[in-house]
């Protein structure tokens, strides 16, 4: 059914009627609220596992955290001063310089509270570059980085963590903070000292350089090991962290800082796990390890080297173009415009003159036009076939960026329908068998098979399906000890609380979610004891308090991303235990809520001080605030932790959606399509990819109308996204007959993840096919604990049970 704006343009044709004022205002109106699609430029973006160092570092401290740089700095300099006279930090040799680090350490072991938060503080100062001595940001950054591994080789993490240790389980802390109306930056100060610390050892040592000395690559594969591998028994250092997230949440402990428990949570899953193409290299050696033909291309490279596209634009913005150009378009109504400036000049869909868009002429006008037969169509534009360009003139595109791909179930879905159709039966798996079927059937197979593609999952689940056979047969499977399985095994019972949690912080810290009493409070670790009282403080806390809600959905997205990830190399069903908490926990309609907002105001958000930033403010005198200072910022024409997070959230949708049906009829029912398609307008080539492989999932779905209307994101679709053959994307043939039931398809699922866990990680004990003892002298011969009542009633149970009881001769011989 044609909307109300599509039936005026169509009547109004014949002539060129005056639009009403107030109309013409409603448009300008809504054309503000989507201004960016036709003027964002190409966005200069390098997505990377993380930002560079000096942003990573800075991001660590709120704006209302910088007096407690002097605070650390005095901290440091009365002791230093007592110990060592007359000189400076950086004057010193290495030998000396230790010689005071481990009289800082000596010194966290005292009893008094305070005492011990001075010399914590003290060491900060050092993690944090005694920039009281450098002259520059560059020389604090690399003093930073000096201390942190010269902390790390005496012992210091070990020390912090048994510190930490101690803060989580600090009772009184708990609940003083329970007890308390409005919790500030001094309830976390204990915590938030001894949390900076570790993650500036963390991040400073993660950190390659080509200059770093051998000593330092050996330090830090010791850390990665150190952080990756159990601590103690069976609990890596991250299952720590997620259980302070948990504990939260719970509100158990409101005080705890969540930006710097997330901000260390991420970066030491990417420290001991791995980043991005760490990830690939991984990828690589399991597939050479399986005997798996190497990957078609590498998808790294691929993306950096994907240009962005021209996002659609929108009918409101198209409505002011039409009523100015009424009278020639009357003449030529379908001219077409450059739909997608990928091939620059070489666009084979770019005409001489630029009318309307084509996209947003489908929009409009086809709504009606549509639904009329093609002689209907010639009668009221007698002019279309005109507008067709010369056929010499077009230039077809190089080639598609990535390798088409076909799966196993493709080629057998392929053979059963060309069998039924031309033989009447089919071989059920039999993908070599082609007798009877034509010889076109025969190079069709071929060519599937010439892009056939075997998943590292595809063959875990084949090797689960076979274990599961055959239990006693097959053995005991032989399982890596990676980081990530130790870090799996580890979350394994408490993963669904895991998943809630980080789910509940990022639905508080998305700027679309409406503050609600009942909701939890993350501004913690950002809000001051005494709140501002001039409009200035109150500007600067506002630009805090954003900053701090976006940092957190930076760590959040891109900690789930890294670990649904190396999850899925690991094992697949590992993924997929996660995934479906992440379902089940509505992780899809949080995502989409995220995006439906302004996408462009997100991104390009300023909420940042850059003469409060660290380390600028620590070797610079501060400014004296004003409304001009506070809205300086950078002049860089996007935020890159806002665009990260974006990306980050649209690739775990994917990964939550790919292939599975009922989620991607999750996508539809919540009626995604609108809130993908006002995201192209981010003109940037990865953050695009991934949401047209969102809106490729479910065009088939979304009715004809919908693809005929929006033929650019077709386009672009078709230009940008990985081919699957056979896919029939763009048509969805008998949509409605498939009989597919959704919660069979989830249910199916669960008890695969269950088998999988059960068989691999439950105790032997438990296990249905464990050995039995069946010899006499072995099992009497056994020392069994008894408790310690039995043994004060052993003589009264052996007169009831034994004495007392007749003996049945004719019994013993029966099970002789």
């Amino acid at each position: 059914m044609a909307r109300p704006e599509n039936v005026a343009l169509v009547k109004a044709r014949p002539g060129p009627p005056q639009p009403q004022p107030q109309r013409r205002e409603l448009f300008r109106g809504q054309r503000k609220e989507s201004e960016g699609s036709l003027d964002c430029p190409n966005l200069e973006f390098g997505y990377g596992d993380a930002d560079g160092h000096g942003a990573e570092l800075s991001e660590l401290y709120s704006y209302t955290e910088e007096p407690e740089f002097g605070t650390n700095r005095r901290c440091f300099e009365e002791d230093f001063h007592t110990q060592v006279r007359g000189r400076r930090w950086l004057e010193l040799d290495g030998a000396q310089q230790k010689a005071h680090i481990m009289h800082l350490l000596d010194g966290l072991e005292v009893v008094n509270r305070d005492k011990r938060l001075k010399v914590a503080r003290a060491i900060l100062y050092l993690a944090q570059g005694v920039f009281g001595d450098c002259d520059n940001e560059g020389d604090v950054l690399r003093w930073s980085r000096h201390n942190s591994f010269l902390l790390y080789q005496l012992g210091t993490f070990t020390a912090f963590l048994e510190l930490l240790n101690m803060e989580i389980d600090n009772s009184q802390a708990c609940s003083s903070a329970l007890r308390k109306p409005a919790i500030s930056l001094a309830d976390s100060t204990e915590l938030r000292v001894l949390l900076s610390v570790m993650y500036l050892m963390v991040e400073n040592i993660r950190l390659e350089q080509e200059s770093d000395p051998p000593e330092w690559k050996t330090c830090r594969e010791t850390f990665r090991m150190e952080l990756g591998f159990p601590v103690r028994p069976e609990e890596p250092f991250a299952l720590l962290l997620f259980t302070m997230v948990t504990k939260f949440c719970s509100g158990h402990a409101p005080h705890f800082p969540m930006k710097k428990v997330l901000l260390l949570l991420w970066k030491v899953l990417l420290f001991t796990l791995g980043g991005f193409e760490a990830l690939q290299a991984m990828k690589v050696r399991k597939r050479e390890e399986l005997g798996l033909p190497p990957l078609p291309e590498d998808s790294i490279q691929v993306m950096r080297s994907m240009r962005a596209a021209s996002p659609p634009t929108y009918c409101i913005e198209l409505l002011e173009q039409q009523q100015q150009k009424r009278g020639h378009r009357s003449r030529r109504p379908l001219m077409k415009q450059d739909s997608l400036d990928i091939y620059n000049e070489r666009d084979p869909f770019k005409n001489d003159e630029a009318g309307i868009d084509e996209e947003e002429g489908d929009e409009v006008d086809s709504g009606i036009e549509g639904e009329l037969d093609l002689m209907e169509r010639d009668a009221i534009i007698p002019t279309m076939p005109a507008q067709r360009a010369p056929i010499e003139r077009v230039s077809f595109p190089k080639g598609l960026p990535w390798a088409p791909k076909v799966r196993q179930k493709d080629i057998e879905h392929f053979l059963e329908a060309s069998r039924n159709k031309f033989i009447g039966f089919t071989l059920g798996q039999d993908t070599e068998t082609l007798i009877g079927l034509p010889r076109p059937i025969h190079e069709s197979v071929k060519t599937l098979k010439q892009h056939k593609y075997i998943s590292i999952s595809d063959v875990q689940i084949k090797n689960e399906e076979e274990l599961e056979k055959c239990p006693m047969s097959l053995g005991e499977e032989e399982v890596q000890e990676t980081p990530c399985e130790i870090l799996y095994r580890a979350m394994l019972y408490n993963l669904p609380q895991y998943m809630i949690a980080l789910l509940k912080i990022l639905l508080a810290a998305a700027p679309t979610s409406k503050a609600k009493t009942d909701s939890i409070n993350i501004l913690a670790d950002v809000l001051p004891e005494e709140m501002p009282i001039t409009v200035l403080q109150s500007m600067k806390l506002g630009i805090d308090v954003n900053r701090h809600k976006e940092i957190i959905v930076k760590s959040i997205s891109a900690l789930l991303l890294l670990l649904l990830k190396h999850l899925k190399l690991n094992h697949i069903y590992q993924f997929e235990y996660v995934s479906q908490h992440l379902v089940f926990a509505n992780c899809i309609p949080l995502i989409l809520k995220f995006f439906n907002q302004n996408i462009m105001s997100y991104i390009t958000a300023k909420n940042s001080i850059s003469v409060l930033d660290y380390p600028h403010c620590t070797v610079h005198d501060l400014p004296e605030l004003t409304a001009e200072s506070l809205e300086a910022g950078d002049n860089n024409q996007f935020c890159w932790r806002n665009l990260f997070s974006c990306i980050n959230l649209l690739r775990i949708l994917n990964k939550l959606t790919k292939w599975k049906h009922s989620r991607t009829m999750m996508l539809v029912v919540f009626k995604s399509a609108p809130i993908l398609k006002r995201a192209l307008k981010v003109k940037q080539a990865m953050m695009q990819l991934y949401v047209l492989k969102l809106l490729k999932i479910q065009t088939k779905y979304l009715g004809r109308q919908w693809r005929k209307s929006n033929m650019k994101t077709m386009s672009a679709i078709y230009q940008k996204v990985r081919h699957r053959m056979n896919d029939d994307w763009a048509y969805g043939n008998d949509i409605d007959a498939r009989p597919w039931d959704f919660q069979a398809e989830e249910c199916t699922l669960r008890a695969n993840i269950e088998a999988f866990n059960s068989r691999r990680y439950d105790k032997p004990q438990d296990s249905e096919f464990a050995p039995v003892d069946n010899c006499l002298q072995s099992v009497l011969g056994q020392r069994l604990e008894l408790p310690e009542d039995f043994h004060c009633s052993y003589e009264l149970w052996l007169e009831r049970e034994v004495f007392s009881q007749p003996i049945r001769w004719e019994e013993l011989l029966h099970y002789q």
